[in-house]
């Protein structure tokens, strides 16, 4: 076995033992059932002029596929996204930076191990689409040809290009950090957008074009919609493998790979590390620890300490525009309406946020964090420091509430900071990673700045000075459990240990 698939096929092995893969599974079998849902339904994925192809193999391999391409671009990305991550983490990175192993090669083989794990969900959904079409008995005479074809032209190349873009921003200085968790959402969006076009470049999702019957409308829609009638149904004619179609699917997978190796010119594997801690000149390792109050006996006041010293923890490192910007943003909201203002400031620590819960897991720290006598005292005191936090930066937008007579906003704003913390403790403490809460946040900010009352948590949005979104209590409810959920966790925890 050459040395790629060599590499792809141990760092699969391992992934595939993670419950994390094992969710993902059940997901794209819960996607399924979105891309197929039953006659006369109201929802639909995929809508065309008012109509929906019946559900024979082509139809139904068709809708499932473009379904697995639009989210398992956004949600693959961040669960293989950790694979160099991972190999810095647990120091098998150096260890290969000591081998012949050429840079190329091994992201070579971190891109085949990626596509391993995002094609293997695109398989469950292609035996999930045949069980369906069965399900929903509109047509049981099996195609596996038609049935399989729209998976390996339109899911897998978008895959491809997935699990390529993650490895690119794994190994770019700027990307590799929670602003790339970030800024993929974005990135995201606009190709999704621009994708689902026929004449996007090397034809975007792939979503072809249809001739559809008398009496339908020109729009064609993508994504999880609700209709108010349910949609009429004509016999889909299948993909049409045009050579300009299959050109510009074989060129998306050549510039899939041709990002993943690309690092190599910048990305050296770990080596130069290595070489400068065997010259002594490597820089102090950061810690959890560093910066932290001398824990000399004082008198009184332990809680407070610690949610002194939680808090400089959350803080610790951000540089100087940061501080700068949220120091204008808190002034912005003495002088503006606290809707958008606070929206803006509310998305300005996500980074700092996404620490919450994860730091003793990514520092190396969760040894001897487990030996603390009172984790339920430091796990409070770590909401109260996310909670600080965003009471810190939306402290404009309260103070013009509270002069103005907004008790309701005020209230708002109080359940909205409760909330974002324990949503991020919440997170950070279930799967000890970062990026799920930059990822999570992300889209519900998304939303509410899209006007969706439904997620709208801070009180940003108004009708006529009103708030339109659900009672602050639910919020507060909804911190609370979060917040159980991180002690819980905790205290399972620390009872294994």
């Amino acid at each position: 076995m050459n040395a790629p698939a060599a590499l792809a096929l141990a760092d699969f092995r391992e992934r595939v033992r993670r419950p994390a893969y094992l969710l993902m599974l059940i997901s794209a079998i819960g996607l399924g059932l979105l891309a197929v849902p039953p006659v006369g339904s109201h929802w639909s994925v995929l809508v065309l002029g008012g109509f929906r192809g019946r559900y024979t193999s082509s139809y139904v391999g068709l809708v499932t596929a473009l379904t697995s391409a639009l989210w398992l671009t956004l949600v693959g990305f961040y669960l293989v996204r950790d694979a160099v991550a991972r190999d810095e983490r647990t120091g098998v990175g150096q260890l290969l930076a000591a081998t012949p192993l050429r840079t190329p090669v091994y992201l070579a083989g971190k891109l085949l191990s990626n596509v391993m794990v995002l094609g293997s969900m695109v398989a469950v959904l292609a035996v999930t689409a045949l069980a369906l079409q069965l399900l929903r008995g509109e047509s049981r005479a099996v195609d596996p040809v038609a049935l399989a074809l729209p998976f390996v032209l339109l899911a897998l190349p978008m895959v491809l290009v997935t699990a390529a873009l993650a490895i690119f921003f794994e190994t770019t200085p700027v990307l590799r950090g929670g602003l790339g968790n970030v800024l993929w959402f974005f990135v995201w969006m606009v190709g999704v957008l621009g994708g689902q076009s026929p004449k996007a470049p090397l034809g975007g999702l792939g979503l072809p074009p249809v001739k559809l019957p008398d009496g339908a409308g020109q729009d064609v829609g993508l994504g999880l919609m609700y209709v108010d009638d349910p949609l009429r149904t004509f016999d889909f004619p299948g993909l049409r493998l045009d050579p300009g179609f299959l050109a510009g699917r074989l060129a998306l997978v050549a510039v899939a790979v041709g990002i993943a190796v690309l690092p190599a010119l910048w990305f050296h594997r770990f080596d130069r590390p290595a070489r400068a801690a065997r010259a002594g000149g490597g820089p102090e390792p950061r810690t959890v620890y560093k910066g932290l109050p001398r824990t000399a006996p004082a008198r009184g006041g332990t809680g407070l300490r610690l949610l002194a010293g939680e808090l400089r923890i959350l803080v610790q490192g951000a540089p100087l525009w940061w501080w700068l910007g949220a120091g204008a943003l808190a002034l912005a909201g003495l002088a503006a309406p606290p809707g958008p203002v606070l929206a803006v400031a509310w998305i300005w620590p996500v980074l700092l946020w996404s620490r919450l819960g994860t730091q003793p897991a990514t520092s190396g720290a969760a040894a001897i964090l487990g030996a603390y006598p009172a984790p339920r005292r430091r796990v409070l005191a770590e909401w109260g420091a996310g909670a600080l936090l965003a009471a810190a930066t939306g402290a404009g937008s309260a103070i013009r509430m509270a002069v103005t007579g907004d008790l309701p906003g005020l209230g708002a704003w109080a359940a909205g900071a409760a909330f974002v913390s324990a949503l991020a403790l919440a997170l950070g403490t279930l799967t000890g990673a970062p990026r799920v809460f930059q990822a999570v946040y992300t889209v519900i900010w998304y939303l509410l700045i899209n006007n969706a009352g439904a997620v709208d948590f801070m009180g940003a949005l108004r009708d006529h000075g009103r708030l339109t979104g659900p009672s602050p209590l639910l919020w507060a409810a909804l911190a609370g459990a979060g917040l159980l959920a991180a002690l819980f966790r905790t205290a399972w925890r620390q009872a294994r240990r």
